[in-house]
């Protein structure tokens, strides 16, 4: 059964050492979980990313991390998903875990008559050109972890500091922009159906009430309720 946690604004740094701890001790009885939260300001970059792509970051962190992909921006408005899958268990491909992220995207916003579509070349969710949700992904021991970045309600100014995963003078957008006025939370809990869809894990979740071992280091986790 896949745990489903919803953890609030959460610091980048212990997060993402969370999941690594978390990939690192899981074995074939491992529940898959997928975590769902907002960071601080922060840039992030890939581990091939390129340092020309960050322009002026100013007061805002740089940190460098283990997934794939050039420099993102992370930052309050921005609901940010961690999919700690056994892909191996799942049956599905790296591109088929891009994919089915991408889609159910696709699926949410399409509610709200905004027509997206992913990209071969540069994976994630664009509208009429505008990125309004980034990818990046590392797969070690045959699981995933990093995840989505989904623009909701932003300052999207931070994404002028940098070249938006390496692309220069690439727009973003957020919801928020596109007409669509809703909290984090509970686009989580919108997004969440259509990505068990897309992955087949429907019948097989549970939001969780509690935070996991690997998130005890976290400050104010909140409880989340099941629904």
């Amino acid at each position: 059964m896949t745990l489903l946690r919803w953890l609030g604004r959460v610091p980048y740094e212990p997060t993402w050492r969370a999941m690594q701890a978390f990939t690192d001790t899981r074995n074939a009885e491992t529940r898959d979980e997928i975590w769902f939260l907002e960071h601080p300001p922060v840039f992030t970059m890939g581990m091939n990313a390129k340092p020309e792509h960050v322009l002026a970051p100013g007061d805002i962190p740089v940190v460098h991390i283990d997934r794939g992909g050039q420099v993102t921006y992370h930052g309050p408005g921005q609901l940010v998903v961690y999919f700690l899958l056994d892909i191996r268990r799942l049956g599905i491909s790296v591109r088929q875990l891009v994919m089915g992220i991408e889609n159910a995207i696709v699926a949410l916003v399409s509610g709200w008559g905004i027509e997206a579509a992913g990209r071969r070349d540069a994976p994630g969710v664009y509208v009429a050109g505008r990125k309004l949700a980034s990818i990046g992904l590392r797969i070690r021991r045959g699981s995933s972890y990093h995840g989505l970045a989904f623009n909701v309600s932003m300052d999207l100014e931070p994404f002028r500091r940098i070249n938006p995963c390496g692309y220069a003078g690439l727009e973003v957008t957020d919801l928020r922009t596109l007409g669509v006025g809703i909290t984090l939370e509970e686009t989580a809990r919108r997004l969440a159906p259509e990505l068990l869809q897309a992955f087949g894990l429907s019948r097989e979740t549970q939001w969780a009430d509690e935070a996991g071992d690997a998130l005890r280091s976290l400050q104010q986790v909140p409880p989340v309720t099941a629904r």
